[in-house]
């Protein structure tokens, strides 16, 4: 078997040589044999037996060829061919002039390979005002693929005045030639009313024909749509079908929702197995969500053994994508010496990370190491400016310890008024099984034994009028 590959491939090789031979030989006067020669040069050129010594024996004959036919249809393709490196060493600069030789004969998918290297910055600086001049170009030439990358270009004020008018309507006019990519986005803006009115049933059908075609961003909008329902009744089931759809897709956003689905139970029975499984493939895309989640999965022992060392691992990866969550389990992690050594200081590193990200959690907690002298000088100025935080995003431990302490006056001037506020606020909050909830119904009556009733009524006042920010 392999002596009869070997024997095609060198068959291969000196019909190649012969092409060349060929085309190095034809003249200007021979233009119309030349271009044959080409043609059947660069078949071959895709052909299974082509080596690298074959296309470094094509390539200059058949560069000087084209350059004396100056034929914009070979010219592209020899962009191509440099630009994917499918068929030639893969060289930028040199797919950029092959580009920009076709496009100036007016070749227009020449102009939008040539403006998506602009755009990219590929071969060329990066140029967004070029990019976009040959965009419109192109677009202007009803080349779809130009028409919905000049509507993002005005989407996202990139090289162009930022208009979400004139992003609809290059959107509109490259989805009306079937382009799946501006259906969706097109979709977006009709459900946000960017540069169009708000029509949440023109969005659902532009992402319905978007996802027809397999888009799986306009799958996962559909998800999200049935998920949360916004603008339809909310539908577990319908979520989970446009969810999976999308991540058979490829769609790295999608398996963490199915996962999230299984592990809450929503349109399918629980399976906390199942939804591992899920956060583990989302979680090996660098979906920050997943790993955070299957940090969690590792930390509790839900759907999987409990592993702290995995546990730290998935919650590093999330971390280090800037999951606010996870940086606050790190701390908790190195707090309680699970998956590695105990160490307060580094603990409150990452409460202080995570607290910096406005996690109520970690405010929480780093104001909770301050008040008790855990890695830090004890600090109840600090510990305070923490908890507030933290409470005044309804973090209900954090009302319970800032109440507590404007209640004892441990660490601060005795305030009832604050006090009784913070409490009433983390009674209602705590769950009913939670047992600090009894805490702070115990402490708030014992607070309000020692105000008056005009005391009292402010602080009910306050109460009743906080919201969280």
């Amino acid at each position: 078997m392999q002596n009869t590959l070997a024997t095609e491939a060198v068959g291969e090789g000196l019909r190649v040589r012969r092409l060349c031979a060929e085309v190095t030989n034809a003249t200007t006067a021979n233009r119309l044999p030349a271009i044959g020669m080409a043609a059947k040069v660069h078949f071959h050129l895709g052909g299974s037996h082509m080596t690298s010594e074959h296309v470094d024996e094509v390539f200059p004959p058949l560069r000087v060829v084209l350059a004396d036919m100056n034929e914009a249809g070979a010219q592209f393709k020899l962009g191509v061919m440099y630009d994917t490196g499918r068929g030639a060493p893969h060289d930028s600069r040199e797919a950029l002039r092959w580009y920009r030789m076709a496009a100036d004969k007016g070749l227009v998918p020449a102009k939008y390979n040539l403006a998506r290297m602009y755009a990219l910055g590929n071969g060329v600086p990066k140029d967004d005002a070029t990019a976009a001049r040959l965009y419109r170009e192109a677009a202007e030439q009803g080349f779809a693929r130009a028409q919905y990358d000049l509507g993002r270009l005005h989407a996202r004020g990139r090289g162009v005045a930022q208009d979400f008018a004139e992003a609809a309507k290059w959107y509109r006019t490259a989805a009306g030639q079937g382009n799946a990519y501006a259906m969706n986005n097109l979709g977006v803006m009709y459900e946000n009313g960017q540069g169009v009115a708000r029509d949440p049933a023109a969005a659902i059908r532009c992402f319905c024909a978007a996802a027809e075609q397999g888009n799986s961003a306009a799958q996962l909008n559909l998800g999200r749509i049935y998920d949360t329902g916004s603008d339809v009744p909310r539908d577990y089931a319908e979520a989970l079908r446009w969810y999976r759809l999308a991540a058979d897709q490829g769609n790295v956003r999608a398996p963490f929702h199915v996962g999230r689905f299984y592990s809450q139970g929503l349109g399918v029975p629980v399976d906390h197995a199942e939804a591992t499984r899920w956060y583990q493939r989302a979680a090996e895309q660098n979906d920050s969500k997943a790993q955070f989640s299957l940090g969690l999965c590792y930390d509790t022992g839900v759907g999987v053994a409990p592993d702290p060392v995995a546990a730290m691992q998935w919650y590093r990866a999330a971390a280090d994508s800037g999951n606010d969550a996870a940086h606050n389990n790190l701390g908790r992690m190195y707090e309680d010496g699970r998956g590695v050594p105990q160490d307060y200081a580094v603990a409150v590193s990452w409460f202080r990370k995570g607290a910096e990200l406005d996690n109520a959690a970690a405010q929480f907690n780093l104001g909770r190491m301050y008040e008790h002298g855990r890695g830090v000088t004890q600090d109840y100025d600090e510990s305070i400016h923490w908890y507030r935080k933290a409470a005044n995003q309804g973090d209900a431990a954090a009302q319970f310890n800032l109440g507590t302490l404007y209640g004892s006056g441990r660490g601060v001037a005795v305030n009832r008024i604050e006090a009784y506020h913070w409490l009433t606020l983390a009674s209602l909050r705590f769950a009913a099984s939670d047992e600090r909830r009894n805490g702070a119904i115990q402490n708030c009556a014992l607070v309000a034994s020692m105000m008056t009733g005009a005391q009292i009524a402010e602080a009910q006042k306050r109460a009743n009028t906080w919201k969280p920010t």
